[in-house]
Parts: structure tokens; sequence; C-alpha cells
């Protein structure tokens, strides 16, 4: 897996407003983390937030005004769909693997199987938001091809967040001669994003 760092000159101005919001938000005072449920919790929203948001923002952004009318567009609309489903799934790995080696390491939370009940169950309830199966079935077969091979001990502090910014950036649905010409904005874009929910857990987490 490709390393990238954030870069911040990378970064639009949008972005810098985003974390700069998340940044006073993160005074105002949060439900702590206590147990396994809530961190459940966490990990679904806020990786829906993070996918979502970059996902959007971005198709937004190099959409421009156009943006809207495309939401007309069955074949449009399928594609973003299918982008925001597997950029999901890829954004819960990250985030699950992330929360349990911070826990491992600073907290002494040996139960790291706990990690795939609840990357599994979060999976299995996304099933009535009509997540398709078969990518489903796909994070899965990921989870545990990482879940094998994953050095619990550095993860969280070892560019935890690049596999679903690299998703982003593979997925959205913009044409390829473009993409490729927005590469560091969009995964800085996301890497931003990630860093805001990082400073949150590390906050809120009372194991």
């Amino acid at each position: 897996m490709q390393k990238y760092k954030l870069s911040w000159k990378d970064l639009s101005f949008k972005d810098f407003k985003v974390y700069l919001f998340a940044l006073f938000k993160a005074f105002v005072p949060k439900k702590k983390i206590k147990n396994l449920d809530e961190l459940e919790t966490f990990i679904q929203t806020k990786s829906a937030w993070v996918s979502q948001v970059t996902l959007y923002s971005y198709l937004k952004t190099r959409m421009g005004t156009r943006y809207v009318l495309h939401f007309d567009n069955d074949e449009f609309m399928s594609s973003v769909n299918l982008a925001k489903w597997n950029i999901y799934s890829i954004a819960l790995q990250d985030l699950t693997f992330f929360t349990f080696s911070y826990l491992k390491v600073n907290h002494n939370y040996q139960d790291i199987n706990q990690a795939k009940e609840i990357f599994f169950k979060i999976l299995d309830d996304e099933t009535s938001n009509k997540m398709p199966l078969g990518i489903i079935e796909e994070a899965k077969k990921s989870f545990n091809e990482r879940f094998q091979n994953l050095n619990w001990e550095i993860y969280y502090k070892d560019l935890p967040f690049n596999p679903s910014a690299l998703s982003l950036y593979k997925w959205a649905p913009i044409a390829e001669e473009l993409k490729s010409l927005d590469r560091k904005i969009v995964l800085n874009s996301m890497i931003l994003k990630w860093d805001i929910v990082k400073q949150e857990f590390e906050k809120l987490i009372e194991f």
C-alpha cells in the first residue's frame, strides 16, 4: 500500500475551514466512549461522515454548478452509490484497525478479536440501508486479510488511513484525466478529516 503524508500546501481553503470548525466543535462536551457498544457507534458514524463528506465535496467541487443536475441521471447516481459504499467499507476497516491498535498500545486492551466482531456487525446492519451484498462480502474478505497481517503495535501511528484515502481517489466517479490532476488534494482532503476523528477519539476514549 502506497504511503501518503498530509501536506498543508495541497489543502483547499474549504477543507481548511472544515478543519478549523471541527477543532472548534471539539471544545463542546461529548459523550465518552466507555464500552464496545459506544465504540461501535463511533466507528460507524465517523466512517460514514468522513467517506460521504469527502466524496460529495469532491464531486461538487469538480462539477461546479452542474452538480445538482446530475442527480436526475440514473447512471451517474448509480456510480455515486457504488463509490459511496466501497469507500465507506474501507473507511470502516481503517477506523476499526486504528481504534483497536490505539487501545492495545495505550490502554492495554488485548481482546483484538472484538475488532472483527464490531466490523462484521456494522456491515450486517448496513443491509437495512441497502448496502450491496457483494461489497459487504468483499469488505469482510479484505478485512480478514488485513487483520491477519496487521502490526497492532504500530498501526495507529503508521499512516492508518491511507487505504480509505486511496479508495476515495479510486472510486470517485470522475474522469481519470481530471482525477489525476486532483490527486494530492483528494488524498489530503480525506486525511485531514481523519485527523479530526483521531483527535476526537483520543479525547473521548475511556476504556
